[in-house]
């Protein structure tokens, strides 16, 4: 049994779990995911590692009510449980020091799975630049930690109740603009990414984007991630979570993920 040690609330949807997993702690790098299970038969959930302390042996989850299990999930108190968690799984990210800026960007929960990998490049010698993005302020997290490990950290809200008003590309543009980027890492809603992507092709920016939304199962048997990427299929959770995202079809991505969307 995987406890947790700690429950925290970023909003009325959004949660923060502290849970007690050695194992996984040791071995995790960023952009590792791991499978959990809530409750005797429960649904197989994919939930990207946000942060991890080994020598507390724990693993820090970010989860978002959005179906059943995962609102199962954030009912769950300090004290109880997970009845399965299994990882690290996926590819880790390729962390090493670039020739100029990286540019970090996240969307709304997608900042969660974004948070490890700008720790890495920031301790790997990286000028980091962190952009983040949300509808409003409420949905801003992380920001504290985030903060900590940038060089330079922008917000942007749709609403500008927080940072400034307008599109997370808007933010990320402008750091482009002022030149000597080397590499751009997007983790959020795949409209987002897809929006990023078309914006750092025509800069001619590398772009790096991790699709753990699209997961299901998490070990490649289902098929449900299953993606195009340059013209190649390619399953999320075995080949990924993250991939070159000018050679993603994020076109066909979204059409599929509406099989999934409850609210049509």
């Amino acid at each position: 049994m995987y406890r947790i040690k700690e429950k925290s609330r970023f909003s009325e949807n959004v949660i923060k779990l502290v849970v007690e997993a050695p194992e996984v702690a040791r071995a995790r790098k960023p952009g590792h995911f791991v499978i959990v299970r809530c409750g005797e038969g429960g649904e197989r959930i994919p939930l990207t590692i946000a942060d991890a302390d080994v020598k507390a042996g724990t693993i820090t989850l970010v989860v978002q009510a959005v179906g059943v299990s995962t609102r199962k999930i954030c009912a769950l108190e300090a004290g109880d449980s997970f009845t399965d968690l299994v990882g690290p799984l996926g590819r880790a990210t390729a962390i090493g020091k670039r020739d100029g800026k990286v540019v970090c960007c996240g969307g709304g929960v997608g900042v969660a799975p974004l948070l490890p990998i700008i720790k890495a490049m920031k301790e790997a010698g990286n000028y980091v630049v962190s952009v983040l993005a949300a509808r409003n302020k409420d949905l801003i997290i992380l920001e504290d930690e985030v903060r900590r490990y940038s060089d330079e950290l922008i917000i942007m809200t749709d609403d500008g109740s927080a940072g400034r008003k307008g599109l997370v590309t808007a933010g990320v543009e402008e750091v482009i603009k002022e030149g000597d980027v080397a590499e751009v890492v997007a983790i959020g809603p795949a409209i987002m990414m897809k929006f990023v992507s078309l914006l750092t092709k025509k800069y001619e920016v590398p772009t790096i984007c991790s699709l753990n939304t699209i997961m299901v199962d998490g070990t490649g048997m289902c098929g449900a991630c299953r993606v195009n990427v340059g013209g190649k299929m390619r399953f999320v959770c075995v080949d990924g979570p993250e991939f070159d995202a000018h050679k993603v079809d994020f076109d066909e991505m979204i059409m599929r993920m509406r099989a999934y969307d409850p609210v049509k």
